[in-house]
C-alpha cells in the first residue's frame, strides 16, 4: 500500500519515533516516555494465559503433604497426591520461596519453575471464586471480569479497556496472540489485533501482493481518503471505523515493523534474544512457541508498538486422566519459566528515567479455573470452582500472598480487599476485583466497565 497523509497527531508520533531512532531493544525515546508520564498513562500490560485449567496444588496454592494426606482426606477433602506424580527429575513437595524479606517466605508448589527467583516482585492471589466449571465461561470471566451469558462474553476485555484508556497513538495498542479478546462498546482502535503466532503477526505487518502499480495504489488511497470526508461518510460510524483501520494498516506497513520480530535474523541482538528465551535459530515451528510469543510481547511493549499484549504461555492443562501425573506440572513450569524470562528481559532494559521497563509493565498470569483438590478414579483431577492467579512487575506489591483457599476442600474464602488478609467481614475475591484494581491503577476512575465491585487494593503499592 502506498503512503498516505496521516493525522497531525499520528504524524507527531511517527516523527518522534523516526527522529529519535527506536533502537533494536531500546524502546521509546525519553521524550515519548516523558510525555506519557506527564499524562499519567505511563503503564504497559502483559496478560499471560495458562490454557486448560492449572492445578494450583502443584504451583500457586500447595499444601504440606505431612498435614494433608490420604490418611485424613475424609476430613480435609484435600489430597495433594505428590507421591503419584511421575517425574523422577523433580523434588515433588512444596517449599518456601524467598521474597527477600525476613520471615515472609512463601510456600509454593514443586512446579513454580524459575519464577521463584522473582518472588519479591510477585503477588499471588489464592481462594478466588470463578463460579463456573466450563472452560469457555471461566476463560471469558477472567478476561472480561463478567460472568458470560451462557458461553457468550458480556463485556469488553480488561486488555481492551486498558488499551482504550491508554490511547490509540501506538501502532497496535492491543495485541493478542492465541488469547480471546472482546470489544463491546469501546473505540475501534482499542480492539485487539488477534494473531495465532509470530509468523502470523509478521505477515500482518508486511505488504501483501498487489496487482496495481504504485500510481494506481496512490490514486485508490486518495480516493478512499476523500470519500471518507464526505457528509455521508462522516455520519457513518462504520465508514469511519473502516477508514481508521485502513490508515492503521498502512501505518504498520510503512514503519517496517516486521523486522523487529525477525527473531531468526543473524544479528547479534537477535542471537542474544534467542538465547535468553530459548528460541530456535531456524524453522517456522520455533516461532510458534510460548517462548517466541513472550519475546514478541516484550518487543512490542518496549519498541513502542503496543501498550497491552496478551499471550498464551501454556496449553494442555486439561488433565482429567493419568496424564495429570506427567503433564500438568511440567506444562505449568514451562509457562512460569517463560514469564520469568520476560521479567528478566524487562528488568534489564533501562527505561530512561532511572527505572526499568519492568517498573512500568504489569504482568498478569491466569487460567480459567483450577483443578479439584481430590484425585478422581482415573488418577487425574477435574474442574474446580476455586482458582488462583498472580501478578508481577509495575506497581505490584510483590512478595505477598493475598487471600486463601480453605483447609477443607480448598473452597474460596473471604478477604479484606485493602490488606489482602483473610477476614470474615471481607469479600470472596473474583476476577472482577483484580480487573477493577488494574483499571484503577492505570488511572481509570469510577466503574466504567460496570464490574460492580471494589478494587483489590492490596495488589498495588
Amino acid at each position: 500500500m502506498s503512503k498516505f497523509c496521516p493525522s497531525r497527531r499520528r504524524f507527531l508520533v511517527n516523527s518522534l519515533l523516526a527522529g529519535t531512532g527506536v533502537a533494536a531493544f531500546g524502546g521509546l525515546s525519553p521524550l515519548m516516555r516523558l510525555a506519557r508520564a506527564e499524562a499519567g498513562s505511563d503503564r504497559y500490560y502483559i496478560f499471560c494465559y495458562f490454557s486448560g485449567a492449572w492445578d494450583v496444588l502443584l504451583s500457586l496454592d500447595p499444601r504440606d503433604p505431612n498435614v494433608f494426606h490420604e490418611g485424613n482426606v475424609g476430613d480435609t477433602l484435600i489430597n495433594p497426591a505428590y507421591s503419584l506424580l511421575d517425574d523422577p527429575d523433580h523434588i515433588l513437595e512444596p517449599f518456601y520461596a524467598s521474597t527477600g524479606a525476613p520471615g515472609q517466605d512463601i510456600l509454593v508448589g514443586p512446579y513454580m519453575g524459575d519464577l521463584v527467583q522473582h518472588m519479591d516482585k510477585v503477588a499471588i492471589i489464592r481462594g478466588m471464586s470463578m463460579e463456573t466449571l466450563t472452560h469457555e465461561a471461566g476463560r471469558r470471566r477472567f478476561i472480561t471480569g463478567k460472568a458470560p451469558s451462557g458461553l457468550l462474553a458480556r463485556g469488553s476485555s480488561a486488555a481492551t479497556w486498558l488499551a482504550s484508556y491508554l490511547g490509540g497513538d501506538d501502532t497496535i495498542p492491543n495485541l493478542s496472540i492465541r488469547v480471546e479478546s472482546y470489544n463491546r462498546d469501546l473505540p475501534n482502535y482499542a480492539s485487539a489485533l488477534k494473531v495465532g503466532s509470530v509468523p502470523d503477526l509478521v505477515r500482518s505487518l508486511e505488504p501483501g501482493p498487489s496487482a496495481l502499480g504504485a500510481l494506481e495504489e496512490r490514486q485508490v488511497d486518495e480516493l478512499l481518503a476523500r470519500a471518507s470526508l464526505c457528509p455521508k461518510a462522516v455520519s457513518s460510524s462504520l465508514w469511519q471505523a473502516s477508514e481508521s483501520a485502513r490508515n492503521s494498516a498502512a501505518t504498520m506497513i510503512e514503519q517496517d515493523l516486521a523486522a523487529l520480530f525477525d527473531f531468526q535474523a543473524a544479528s547479534s541482538e537477535m542471537a542474544a534474544l534467542r538465547d535468553h528465551y530459548d528460541i530456535g535459530a531456524s524453522g517456522q515451528g520455533a516461532l510458534s512457541t510460548p517462548q517466541a510469543r513472550a519475546a514478541t510481547a516484550v518487543t512490542a511493549i518496549t519498541e513502542g508498538i503496543s501498550r497491552v499484549v496478551s499471550i498464551q504461555v501454556a496449553s494442555g492443562l486439561d488433565t482429567h486422566y493419568d496424564n495429570w501425573t506427567t503433564d500438568n506440572g511440567p506444562i505449568q513450569e514451562a509457562g512460569f519459566n517463560v514469564v520469568s524470562r520476560m521479567i528478566e528481559d524487562l528488568q534489564s532494559r533501562p527505561y530512561g528515567d532511572g527505572s526499568t521497563w519492568l517498573d512500568h509493565t504489569t504482568i498478569i498470569g491466569f487460567s480459567e479455573f483450577s483443578r479439584t483438590a481430590l484425585v478422581n478414579a482415573n488418577s487425574g483431577r477435574d474442574h474446580s470452582l476455586t482458582n488462583a492467579c498472580f501478578l508481577a512487575g509495575g506497581g505490584v506489591r510483590g512478595g505477598q500472598v493475598i487471600g486463601a483457599s480453605s483447609d477443607v476442600g480448598m473452597e474460596p474464602t473471604q478477604t479484606d480487599l485493602l490488606s489482602g488478609s483473610s477476614a470474615a467481614a471481607g469479600e470472596v475475591i473474583k476476577p472482577e476485583h483484580v480487573i477493577q484494581a488494574l483499571l484503577n491503577q492505570a488511572g481509570i476512575s469510577g466503574d466504567p466497565a460496570d464490574l460492580r465491585v471494589d478494587p483489590l487494593v492490596a495488589l498495588f503499592e
